[in-house]
C-alpha cells in the first residue's frame, strides 16, 4: 500500500488544523463537556460533511479522509462528536439508512446542528423493542439520537422518546459522556452491522490517539530542548534522549497500523487481524507516549492545568475506548488461529 495521503485528506487535515485552532476551547479538568461552536464551525466549513457519499451531498470520500480530520481533532484535543456522530453513525445511516432516515439524521449532523452517539453493548432487542442500560457513551449527554447493537442487530433511537434515560457522567478527562438506559424503548433496525460499526470505530479510535501522542511528542520535545538542569537542557541528557527516541518510534507505529487498518477496510480488504493490530498499538504505545510526557516535563507535567495533562487524560482514555491492548492481542491471536 501507498501511506502517501491524498490530495483530499491533507486539505481536509488542513482545514481542520486551522479551525480547531482558532475556534476551539477547553472546560476545566473534569468538568465533562462538548464544544458546540467549534462542532458547529467544523460544519459550516464543510469539514462534516466532505468524507461522506457525493449523493449525500458529501465530497465523495471516505474512511481514510475520515482519519485525516480525527488525526487533527486528536491533536488539539477537541471536545467534538466526530468519531460518534460521522465515522460511525452517519456513515452507517448512510450505506444502510432509508432516504428518509438520512433527510432526518444524517444532514443535521453533517450541519453541525445534531449529535449522535453510539453504545456497542448493553442492550437487548425482541421485536425491535430495546432495553437495558451502557455507561461512559461518549458524547451521550448531548446526542439528539443513538445507534444501539443489541441481539444481533443495530438500531436507531431517538433520545427523546419514551423510555430513554440519558443521565450525564464525568470521565477522567474534560470529555462528555453519560449513562444511557432503555426500558421498552422502540428502535428502527439497520440490520447485523455490529462488527462494520466496531471496526470503523476502532480505525477512528487509533486515528485520533495518533493525533494525541503526535502533538504531545512534539510539546515534550520541545520542553526537553528548553528546560534546564545543572546548566544543560535535559533533551541533552542520554536517559531523555533514549526516552523520546522511543516515543518517536511508538508515534510511527501507531501511524503505519493505523493508516494500513484504514486502507484495508476502505478498500474493502479483511480487515481485522489489522485493526487488532492498529488499536493493539493505539493503546500501548499510547500508554507509553502519555507517560514519557508527564515524566519529561515533570512537576508540571502533573498539574492539572497545564496543557501535557489534557493529552495524558485523552490518550488514557482512548487506550481504553472499544478495547486495550490486551484483548486486542487475543483477538489477533484468534485471527491468526482461524486463518
Amino acid at each position: 500500500m501507498d501511506f502517501t495521503p491524498s490530495e483530499a485528506s491533507a486539505d481536509l487535515a488542513a482545514l481542520t488544523r486551522r479551525i480547531v485552532a482558532d475556534k476551539a476551547t477547553h472546560d476545566p479538568h473534569g468538568s465533562g463537556g462538548f464544544d458546540a461552536p467549534l462542532w458547529t464551525a467544523l460544519g459550516q466549513a464543510g469539514v462534516l460533511d466532505a468524507a461522506l457519499p457525493s449523493a449525500l451531498g458529501g465530497g465523495g470520500f471516505g474512511l481514510l479522509e475520515q482519519c485525516a480530520v480525527l488525526t487533527e481533532i486528536g491533536r488539539g484535543v477537541a471536545a467534538v462528536p466526530y468519531l460518534p456522530s460521522i465515522t460511525m453513525a452517519a456513515a452507517a445511516l448512510a450505506e444502510f439508512g432509508t432516504p428518509e432516515l438520512v433527510d432526518r439524521w444524517v444532514l443535521p449532523v453533517l450541519r453541525g446542528e445534531r449529535v449522535l452517539a453510539v453504545a456497542l453493548s448493553g442492550f437487548t432487542a425482541s421485536d425491535g423493542v430495546l432495553s437495558g442500560s451502557r455507561s461512559a457513551v461518549a458524547f451521550g449527554a448531548f446526542a439528539h439520537g443513538f445507534l444501539v447493537a443489541a441481539s444481533g442487530e443495530v438500531f436507531l433511537v431517538d433520545a427523546a422518546a419514551s423510555g430513554v434515560s440519558v443521565r450525564p457522567q464525568a470521565t477522567t478527562d474534560h470529555a462528555d459522556a453519560c449513562l444511557l438506559e432503555l426500558s421498552g424503548v422502540p428502535g428502527v433496525s439497520l440490520g447485523d452491522i455490529g462488527e462494520w460499526l466496531r471496526l470503523r470505530g476502532t480505525v477512528g479510535v487509533c486515528a485520533q490517539q495518533l493525533g494525541v501522542v503526535e502533538r504531545s511528542l512534539e510539546l515534550t520535545a520541545a520542553y526537553a530542548a528548553e528546560r534546564k538542569q545543572f546548566d544543560h537542557v535535559i533533551g541533552g541528557f542520554q536517559a531523555v534522549r533514549q526516552r523520546l527516541a522511543d516515543a518517536y518510534v511508538d508515534v510511527e507505529a501507531v501511524r503505519l497500523t493505523s493508516l494500513q487498518a484504514a486502507w484495508q477496510l476502505a478498500s474493502d480488504r479483511p480487515a481485522a487481524e489489522a485493526v487488532a493490530t492498529a488499536k493493539f498499538w493505539a493503546a500501548e504505545a499510547g500508554h507509553r507516549v502519555a507517560h514519557t510526557t508527564v515524566h519529561v516535563h515533570g512537576g508540571v507535567g502533573i498539574d492539572v492545568d497545564h496543557e501535557v495533562h489534557r493529552y495524558f487524560t485523552a490518550a488514557k482514555r482512548l487506550e481504553f475506548e472499544l478495547g486495550p491492548a490486551t484483548p486486542q492481542l487475543l483477538a489477533l491471536g484468534d485471527e491468526l488461529a482461524g486463518g
